[in-house]
């Protein structure tokens, strides 16, 4: 390395620790502004984040187990769907514990009934729509 390349890497270093000292600076002056803060309002306030932020990821991430509208009276509905199902399929769908794959197993029966017509799923139909 020669001395003009380590001098403008000098430079550059100098200028990042000249934003850094800026940036600290700052800070440090934010939080003279703000006072003391108690640790039980510390507590509440990182708790409150964590509640929101978990709430939030599980919504984007499964949103087969989040809040959906009531489901239609006069009987049981395929997981949040308007086709409509045997008990027997209801408990079968249940008992899938993983959601996201629950959900992809619901998707694909529902395309299948709607392509085929079918307004009443029964475990015959739900067996044969829901292989992959």
């Amino acid at each position: 390395m020669d001395l003009v390349e380590l001098g403008r890497r000098l430079a550059s270093l100098e200028e990042r620790l000249a934003r850094l000292e800026e940036a600290i600076a700052g800070l440090a002056q934010s939080l003279a502004r703000t006072g003391p803060v108690s640790l039980q309002t510390a507590e509440a306030s990182i708790k409150q984040w964590v509640t929101d932020f978990v709430s939030l990821r599980l919504q984007q991430l499964v949103p087969g187990t989040c809040e959906h509208a009531p489901a239609p009276a006069g009987g049981p509905y395929l997981g949040g769907t308007d086709v409509r199902c045997t008990e027997d399929v209801a408990r079968r769908v249940a008992r899938i514990p993983i959601p996201f794959v629950r959900e992809m197993v619901v998707q694909k029966v529902v395309q299948r009934a709607k392509a085929e017509g079918v307004a009443h799923v029964d475990i015959a139909f739900f067996e044969r729509a829901a292989i992959f």
